[in-house]
């Protein structure tokens, strides 16, 4: 996994500086690339790449949506497919996977963050990995010399809000 991470490097690299996916509007260097991958780590998250006949096409993760411990039920995904892998199912394998893995570390709700309401793409990938619209916050990024809104997406997960938290009453 460590050894992907310059690939991971070169994907997100090419979304700051291309994209409007990403808020970040310098990419971050390998340093960075790498302490945020042990922070996944660390949080007991997935941390997933795609690899396709020898490439990596894609890579996603998730983290705590927030610090404070009324939300240690729900976390926030980040995912980004290469150019040249993206509408071929990649990002859609990746979801699921990612959306199995965070059950299985007991999240109940997670948290999609899309830079850019023009981003239909993406939009529509997180509708048919199972996530409906919960707002969106207008106007609060400037990036290429625009405003640009934010889509927040939810999921549930396992149970979802059906029951109590397991282990809580």
């Amino acid at each position: 996994m460590a050894a992907d991470l310059v690939a991971i490097q070169k994907i997100y690299a090419r979304e700051v500086h291309q994209g409007a996916a990403s808020f970040e509007t310098s990419p971050p260097g390998m340093d960075l690339t790498r302490q945020r991958w042990q922070q996944v780590r660390a949080a007991g998250l997935p941390y997933l790449v795609a690899e396709v006949d020898g490439e990596i096409a894609g890579f996603a993760y998730a983290l705590p949506y927030r610090p404070r411990p009324a939300y240690r039920y729900t976390v926030e995904h980040s995912l980004y497919v290469a150019p040249s892998w993206q509408r071929q199912g990649v990002g859609a394998r990746l979801f699921e996977v990612l959306i199995d893995q965070c059950v299985a570390a007991g999240a109940r709700q997670m948290i999609g963050i899309i830079g850019d309401s023009a981003n239909v793409a993406s939009i529509r990938a997180h509708e048919k990995a199972g996530f409906e619209r919960a707002g969106t916050l207008r106007n609060v990024g400037w990036k290429f010399d625009r405003w640009l809104d934010t889509v927040i997406m939810q999921r549930a997960l396992g149970r979802g809000s059906s029951a109590a938290a397991d282990g809580e009453a």
